[in-house]
């Protein structure tokens, strides 16, 4: 799918709230071709080859140090992921899905007789919160997502193509 028939569901309902344009040209949104995750300094960058279009404060799983190692761990995993698929309609607003487990995890979760674990994603704040705005805001709070505010993941939703690369670092 194109662009700009993804992006026109997301850009009426943005211009209903009130809070970007009706339209938009497609060649005004600069895409990414890489996010790198950089777990200890809470922060996700945009790529464009090496220059860094945007630069946004994320909050980790609950457990933050360290690769995820199971299911319920509350941890962030780390190495090299691809962003596999979006979420609109998830229970936070906009998701968009890293293919974790890889090969490599999937492996290690064999030998040790666990479950990897799954569904990580990027996203934004939860639809229906159960804390106060801040508590999401100032700490580490998803079970192993990488959670951001809803107006960043706007853009990281309309900058980012399907399969671009994820590197997540400690």
């Amino acid at each position: 799918m194109g662009v700009l028939p993804r992006l026109l569901p997301l850009m009426v309902l943005l211009a209903v709230l009130g809070t970007a344009p009706a339209t938009a040209p497609a060649s005004a949104i600069e895409m990414a071709d890489r996010v790198i995750v950089r777990k200890s300094e809470r922060r996700l960058l945009l790529m464009r080859g090496e220059r860094v279009l945007r630069t946004f404060d994320v909050a980790l799983g609950l457990s933050p140090t360290g690769h995820k190692q199971r299911e319920g761990d509350f941890r962030t995993p780390e190495g090299n992921y691809r962003l596999a698929g979006r979420n609109p309609n998830s229970d936070f607003f906009l998701a968009i899905q890293v293919n974790y487990p890889g090969p490599d995890d999937l492996r290690r979760a064999s030998s040790e007789g666990v479950d990897p674990g799954g569904l990580i994603m990027i996203h934004g704040q939860p639809n229906r919160p159960s804390k106060p705005l801040e508590y999401y805001q100032t700490r580490d709070w998803t079970n192993g997502c990488i959670a951001v505010s809803n107006a960043d993941m706007v853009d990281i939703w309309l900058m980012t193509p399907d399969n671009t690369p994820i590197e997540i670092l400690p």
